[in-house]
């Protein structure tokens, strides 16, 4: 099976309370590309929100797609076309990394709100353009960060807040997926852009949700390419805001025998204890006062989609605010060039 389609197969969201809404939303989704699904999950909790239309060059992947729940949505090739006919008012934008600030910022100029994936863009030039163009017509922009939605990283981060380990002064993260069967945007340049840019902002926005701490500079090294521009293994180090460090390692060499489609885990070490999750062990905490011991209940998870139909058309307090958002894609965009120019980058904007 490959991604696209595990994506797509993945069962809905436990049942939540339906979040109601003055008058109906229609969506529109650019690209069947990364995490579409985290856009059609949430649905049967979002009864005034309707994906009208679905865009993707690839007419047997859209096929694939637009079912179930968005069987009824209409199929369009070109993603321009859609938005002429169609005028959405949420795009959600799921197309290659190459593609997608142009695709941002022509929803952007629409007046339509986006929902993205990440990264927002593949240069610091990219993402500029995608700050004016959301900054000048007045639109929403939410991004594809669900794992700040899960249990395990929601509970790291209250034992952080809680200070029951101190002060955050290092941190090590992974992101380790099967290789398996890849979409052909992943093996060129100009549409996959690269290993950290693709997989990183996952990681960079977990260290910096759970921990409270921010990222000063970088460096990076990308290994072994194994198909066209696919890095296979990379590793990054982060100085912290407050003189400390953080490491982020990511790899495609997860074996198909692990029943598992990836291996996340992330470390958090404090002047007081340290807080760990990998789902071969949960969460666990040992500090000064208590021993080490495994988190049974965890708070509850939610959807980054239904999160920003929330914040939008009703009021709600943004899970994921959009200086996260950006800041996000500047650490990420630093680590991306620190592997290429092979030197220490500032993670400035």
């Amino acid at each position: 099976m490959t991604r696209r389609g595990l994506l797509a197969g993945v069962a809905g969201l436990a049942a939540a309370e339906p979040l109601r809404l003055k008058s109906k939303v229609r969506v529109a989704i650019i690209g069947v590309e990364g995490h579409p699904s985290e856009i059609t999950k949430p649905l049967g909790e979002l009864p005034d929100v309707e994906v009208v239309a679905v865009a993707d060059p690839d007419t047997a992947a859209l096929t694939r797609f637009v079912r179930g729940r968005i069987a009824g949505a209409k199929k369009y090739s070109d993603y321009r076309t859609m938005l002429d006919t169609e005028r959405p008012d949420v795009a959600a934008v799921c197309n290659s990394d190459g593609e997608r600030a142009a695709a941002v910022v022509e929803c952007a100029n629409r007046k339509m709100h986006v929902m993205s994936e990440k990264p927002l863009g593949v240069s610091r030039e990219e993402l500029a353009r995608v700050k004016q163009a959301v900054a000048r017509n007045g639109v929403q922009l939410g991004m594809l960060l669900p794992l700040r939605y899960d249990p395990p990283y929601l509970a790291l981060r209250d034992i952080v807040k809680s200070g029951k380990i101190g002060e955050v002064m290092q941190m090590s993260s992974q992101k380790s997926y099967q290789l398996g069967e890849r979409e052909d945007w992943y093996h060129h340049r100009e549409t996959y852009g690269s290993t950290i840019l693709w997989i990183g902002p996952h990681m960079i926005d977990l260290m910096r949700f759970t921990s409270g701490r921010d990222f000063t500079e970088v460096s990076s090294f990308a290994g072994v390419i194994a198909q066209g521009a696919m890095e296979t293994s990379t590793a990054s180090a982060f100085r912290l805001d407050n003189g400390g460090a953080a490491a982020l390692h990511m790899d495609y060499y997860y074996p198909r025998s692990a029943g598992s489609h990836g291996d996340d885990r992330l470390r958090i070490a404090g002047t007081k204890g340290v807080a760990e999750y990998m789902a071969a062990t949960g969460v666990t905490l040992a500090t000064d006062t208590v021993k080490p011991h495994r988190l049974e209940n965890l708070p509850a998870g939610g959807s980054v989609f239904r999160d920003f139909i929330a914040q939008v058309y009703a009021g709600a307090a943004p899970t994921l605010p959009l200086h996260d958002i950006y800041r996000v894609c500047e650490v990420t965009i630093a680590a991306h060039e620190a592997a290429v120019q092979g030197k220490v980058v500032k993670c400035n904007a």
